[in-house]
């Protein structure tokens, strides 16, 4: 009996398939991932204010657009087998089968390597680090069913379980997807989060410009406007939400507090600059430092909130001015 022989067709509809399963697949995973640090965020590095930002959007966008292309392929595809069964038997299709049976063995064994790598090394078992095996474990271990069965014809013997699949793979995306918004906030909220990291960021600045002026003349500007100076650090930033000035108060000959009003309590380490916030002009060093003092702590609640703050000489002596 002679080989089925490929058409144009088969072949352009079995490589589509796989693209699009193959990148919803990592879309998928890489989501998961991302809500798994999200909700369990590593102590010792900084979770941006904009979940958004670091690629769920992409990934939310690649599953929404490609899943659903991948399960009209194969209808198409299943649909031609149904009606010329030699279709089950050429190259492309046992070469996609076969592939992919492959690349999920291997990741299973990845998987498994990884998690005996780090219990035998003595390290901490994360419960990110655990959940994050268990995710690719499980869907590298549904893969290799689902294409072994498919390669065994099991799919084509029982259409009504490989339907109750495709729907139940269906729902499981769409309630990932769905359940982001409850993870980590709809794109509205991250936004007016971003805006928050803004601030902070903006209060810093502030900040080192309010030390840098109490160097170069030992006392504190009166009002904020004194600030501006574009010769040592560029205007004062102002709220780029509201378009209005920050608030500052001198409240002592040495102290002082910064005053903004924010959308949403702070989450996360806010000692630091937000690399999701808009980029601002450099803000000066204070000058003669003689060593770093403990970093601000910046967190916030929502609404206005005001940060006291109090010059130590000793870290930031004032300029010695040249004869």
């Amino acid at each position: 009996m002679d080989k089925p022989k490929i058409t144009a067709k088969d072949f352009f509809l079995w490589a589509g398939a796989m693209i699009t399963f193959y990148w919803s697949v990592i879309a998928f995973i890489l989501l998961t991932f991302d809500y798994i640090n999200y909700t369990f965020p590593n102590a010792l590095s900084y979770y941006p204010a904009d979940p958004y930002q670091s690629g769920i959007s992409y990934e939310m966008a690649s599953i929404i657009v490609l899943f659903p292309v991948y399960l009209l392929l194969m209808k198409l595809i299943h649909g031609d087998i149904s009606r010329d069964s030699s279709r089950n038997d050429i190259w492309v299709r046992r070469w996609a089968l076969i592939l992919t049976l492959f690349v999920a063995g291997v990741a299973i064994a990845v998987d498994l390597i990884m998690l005996l790598t780090t219990f035998l090394n003595g390290e901490a078992l994360t419960t990110a680090f655990l959940l994050k095996v268990l995710v690719v474990f499980l869907i590298a271990s549904g893969v290799f069913m689902h294409f072994i069965s498919d390669l065994r014809g099991y799919w084509d013997l029982y259409p009504a379980r490989r339907n109750a699949v495709r729907i139940g793979v269906a729902i499981l995306v769409a309630v990932t997807i769905i359940a982001g918004f409850f993870i980590v906030g709809t794109p509205q909220q991250a936004r007016l989060a971003r805006f928050d990291a803004q601030k902070v960021n903006d209060l810093q600045n502030i900040q080192s410009q309010v030390v840098y002026y109490w160097q170069a003349k030992q006392k504190l500007p009166a009002v904020i406007d004194d600030l501006n100076n574009s010769l040592a650090y560029g205007s004062v930033p102002v709220d780029t939400q509201t378009g209005e000035p920050y608030v500052y108060e001198a409240t002592g000959v040495l102290s002082f507090k910064l005053c903004a009003e924010f959308n949403t309590q702070s989450r996360g380490n806010q000692n630091v600059y937000s690399e999701f916030a808009y980029s601002e002009p450099a803000r000066p060093t204070p000058v003669g430092a003689k060593g770093m003092p403990p970093q601000d702590n910046w967190q916030h609640d929502a609404g206005q909130v005001c940060f006291d703050r109090t010059i130590d000489s000793s870290f930031y002596p004032p300029l010695t001015k040249q004869p």
